[in-house]
């Protein structure tokens, strides 16, 4: 097979390092791709949301199938121009039509989807500058802390949590006249909902699924989860409270309901759907959906993941799912980032990286990387990911910190706690 992977992130280089080791695969190409991946395919200069640039190069190079590693590609519509076009709708495209896309596009899509379907989540009301007194009461129902969502994507900046009640009322006031642009023409406000989060990942074919390794990302910059929201800092999987009891109320109350949905909407759904989930005293609830992958939990998922990813994704394809079996390695794998000083505020690119060729017994992935001449350079906020794995979860940490200390670029900075707080 001929596959092209949409994406340049730790995501995509973790998903091309699978996707290499097939037996199915004959050409890998990734678009844009960074330093890591150049050294398992091909990087092609294409643009993820240039579909017409995709469909050319797909053509030219026997393209079978497309892999889409982020979002706006998919909330834009690859799936569709693929689909629709009767010279190259014979190429597979891994990733939810625009429809389905939606449950991430829109917070109110995905609310309103949970509400019909009796899937767990926080109540909610949808605001805009139309109804923003009933907005304001609705603030007023609720208890401190206040939850506002940009309702459209944001590049991960839409959402605020905020405990004065004056505070979160002048920022929905911001949010709808533009503080996310577009993306919060509308927002959503949610009740607070306090626990322990985690992130469940399913591939599905529209009918049948898998449920892949449950991981648990740490988001803010500084230990102790303080400080300012990233990409993401780290993840770890398997997670120890996510047992066989909690992930059955998750397969039973939220995975199955969610693909009958798609189902009785007739909304296409072909590849991933990622629920962010919060364990409320043994209860899961959904806190958002994604429509893909996240990152930097890519990292530790896929390396988890025994049987052949291409073999998945056929299946997907095809529909057929239900009839592979996915087999998962029993270790823990763990992936701590480096990132650039400065991040997720200004930083400066083009540091060069030295010391990746010292790294013993664990996989870098490269997520803001570039190579410019013989040397491979800093290219993003966050720059590498190093993956271990080991037979507990604080042997895989081990092994990455050990690996981590071999490898430095100038104002470098990793958080030295992930996993502080599942720790046995």
């Amino acid at each position: 097979m001929n596959v092209l992977l949409l994406g340049s992130g730790g995501r995509e280089h973790a998903l091309a390092w699978k996707i290499r080791k097939s037996r199915h695969l004959n050409n890998l190409y990734i678009a844009p791709g960074n330093a890591g991946t150049a050294t398992l395919g091909t990087n092609v200069a294409i643009d993820v949301t240039d579909f017409g640039a995709m469909r050319q190069f797909s053509l030219d190079n026997d393209i079978d199938m497309i892999v889409v590693g982020p979002e706006v590609p998919l909330v834009e519509g690859v799936y569709d121009y693929f689909h629709e076009d009767e010279d190259i709708c014979h190429i597979a495209v891994i990733g939810p039509s625009r429809e389905g896309a939606q449950l991430e596009g829109s917070k109110d899509f995905a609310k309103r989807f949970m509400t019909t379907y009796n899937i767990p989540t926080a109540r909610f009301k949808t605001v805009t500058l139309e109804n923003v007194t009933e907005g304001n009461a609705f603030l007023d129902s609720l208890p401190s802390p206040y939850v506002l969502k940009a309702d459209g994507l944001a590049a991960g900046k839409g959402v605020l949590i905020l405990n004065d009640l004056n505070e979160a009322k002048q920022s929905l006031w911001e949010m709808l006249n533009g503080k996310f642009g577009a993306a919060s023409k509308s927002v959503v406000i949610e009740e607070f909902l306090s626990g322990i989060e985690c992130s469940v990942f399913v591939l599905t074919d529209g009918r049948s699924y898998k449920i892949l390794p449950v991981a648990k990302d740490y988001k803010r910059i500084g230990e102790g989860d303080t400080g300012l929201n990233t990409g993401g800092m780290g993840a770890v999987s398997p997670v120890s409270f996510a047992d066989d009891l909690f992930m059955e109320k998750v397969r039973r109350r939220i995975v199955e309901p969610t693909i009958e949905g798609l189902q009785k909407e007739k909304i296409d759904y072909k590849g991933f759907i990622f629920l962010g989930l919060i364990n409320v005293e043994g209860e899961p609830k959904v806190i958002e959906y994604n429509v893909r992958m996240g990152d930097p939990e890519t990292e530790v998922v896929v390396p988890l993941i025994k049987s052949d990813l291409l073999e998945l994704f056929t299946a997907v394809a095809t529909e057929t799912l239900d009839e592979k079996v996915l087999e998962i390695d029993d270790r823990y794998a763990v992936t701590v980032m480096m990132v650039s000083g400065g991040y997720p505020g200004s930083y400066e690119n083009g540091k060069i990286i030295e010391g990746l060729n010292d790294v013993e017994d664990s996989i870098v992935f490269h997520a803001g990387t570039k190579n410019v001449g013989d040397k491979i350079v800093t290219s993003g906020g966050r720059v590498l990911s190093v993956t271990s794995y080991g037979k507990t979860m604080d042997e895989a940490l081990g092994a990455s910190y050990k690996n981590i200390a071999k490898i430095h670029f100038e104002n470098g900075y990793f958080r030295k706690d992930i996993g502080f707080d599942l720790s046995i």
